[in-house]
This record gives structure tokens, sequence and C-alpha cells, in this order.
């Protein structure tokens, strides 16, 4: 490819004939790509100058706003299905492994080691739950030394590194492993639907859009174990609002489970937990490295 002097109809062309010494060729065959579709939609819409400055400027004060604390181009590739993409090209598994979904801005690493059972709903709010379930690999055997890095937000919609100060550091957050038998348990308190940060560029485009900022009630989990795949993925509380508007796109329906409500004093006293409350079972299925 020669193409020494730039025009409209091959305006791409005369861009990626400057490429032609680059030895990198993974990063040339994205550039290529990338080069490719973004001058086809500046054709095929006419951009405008006005528009153009107006997208630079966007871009710019997404770049603003980003921090130790705040990332909000992951939250605009979050809102555009592009990092549901990505995961999901990038982890695709057989039919009966867990699927997974987006990792999310609030995970913390090194969460504290929790034994089995154990209440991470450390400020004791919202409706109580218990969840329990196995860890099994690809034939339905359990998983001894599976690693589940567990945390959610809590009834009011925050998770603690939103509200330092007001909830107890670590609150809603554990790491458990499993024994021979494969199965974990824990306590904790039921999730519910939250907006994402909207008071920033990716909020202004989503009201643009007529889109809502809202997640479903889920919970996070990071299942991983020695000799196996580790699995970054959530569970959905079925018949919870925003199911079938995420607006990260990170709902799966092999993630949606039951979460169903009881009245049952007695049974409420063995599993350590208020009354009435919450259940919920499920079992992760991964697959060998």
């Amino acid at each position: 490819m020669d193409i020494a002097f730039f025009s409209e109809d091959r305006s791409e062309d005369a861009v990626l004939s400057r490429m032609a010494n680059c030895g990198d060729e993974r990063f040339k065959t994205i550039m290529n790509a990338v080069i490719r579709h973004l001058h086809a939609a500046v054709k095929e819409v006419e951009l405008t100058q006005e528009e153009w400055f107006e997208a630079i400027q966007f871009l710019t004060r997404t770049g603003q706003l980003c921090d130790e604390r705040r990332q909000e181009f992951i939250l605009l590739s979050d809102t555009l299905g592009v990092s549901m993409l990505v995961d999901t090209i990038n982890h695709r598994k057989p039919g009966s492994a867990t699927e997974s979904t987006v990792l999310g801005p609030f995970h913390v690493a090194d969460a504290p080691m929790r034994n089995m059972d154990d209440n991470i709903n450390l400020d004791g709010k919202g409706e109580p739950l218990f969840m329990s379930g196995r860890v099994l690999d690809a034939s339905g055997a359990p998983v001894e030394g599976a690693m589940l890095d567990i945390w959610h937000s809590n009834a009011e919609g925050f998770y603690d590194v939103q509200q330092p100060g007001v909830q107890p550091d670590f609150n809603l957050r554990g790491r458990f492993k499993t024994g021979a038998d494969g199965r974990y348990a824990f306590r904790s308190a039921k999730p519910e639907y939250y907006p994402i940060p909207y008071d920033g560029t990716v909020g202004r485009m989503l009201e643009k859009m007529k889109r809502h900022p809202y997640r479903p009630a889920h919970i996070h989990f990071i299942v991983s174990a020695p000799g196996y795949e580790s699995v970054t993925t959530h569970v959905f509380v079925r018949g919870g609002k925003y199911l079938e508007s995420d607006a990260v796109f990170g709902v799966k329906e092999s993630l949606i489970i039951d979460f169903p409500r009881h009245d049952d004093p007695a049974r409420a006293k063995a599993l350590g937990v208020g009354n009435p409350f919450f259940t919920a079972e499920h079992d992760f299925v991964l697959t060998k490295a």
C-alpha cells in the first residue's frame, strides 16, 4: 500500500499506509481495525466539525474525572457494552461451567479470610441472608481448597469503599476456602439494586440516550482453585428490578437465581440469622486450567 495523499474516499488507506514499518503485528492488526471502523463511522453519519469537537471534549472530561478512586473510562466501557463483550470473548466456557461477568470497580484485593458460615454483614443492616452452595469441577466432583472472594453492596446500594467512615471497613466482603466437600456458606444481607455513578460524563451520556443508570441486585464472586481457571462472576436476584436493562449489560440468564423469603423462627435460629430471612443456593463449576 502506497498512498501519499489524503482523500475522503480513501482516508483510512492514507492513515494505514503510515503503519507499514510497524513491527508489532498484533498492535498493527488492532489499529488497522480501529482506524477503518472509526473512519467508516465518521463517513456514515457525515460528522460535523462541531460534533467531533464535542466528542473530543467529552473524552477529555471523562479522563479528567479519573483518579485512584474513580475510573470514568471503565464506566464508559461498561455502559457501552464493551467491557462485557471483551470479557465474554476472553472467557468462553463449556456448557456446564459457570459463566463470567464484569469485575466492576469496587473489588478490594486481600479481603479478610473468613470461617465458613461467618457473617460478612458487619453493621447488621438490611434483610438477613444465608447463602450456600458448592464449588464443583466439570464432572460434578467437589473442589477442595477453592477460594471464594465475595463482595456486594449494602441495602442502600453502596459499597463500603463508597462510604468510608459510614460503613465498617470490609463490610459485606470476605474470602472463604472450601473443604473436601467443596461447600461454602456465609451469612450476609440481601443485596439491592443501585445506580452506577451518574454525576459525570457517563451519566450525562445515559441521560441523553434516555437510559437509566441502575444495576440489578447482585453478589460478586471470584472463584479460584489450583489447577482450575478462575471465574469472575455475579449471582442476580430473580424477580428483581432492572434484570433486563442492567446499565452495564452484566446479566446472563444462567446467573439469575432464587432468593426465597422465609418466616421461620426456628430455622432462623439454627442458621444464626434474624427472622424473617432470605436464602440463596448456587453451585459454581470450574474448568481445568
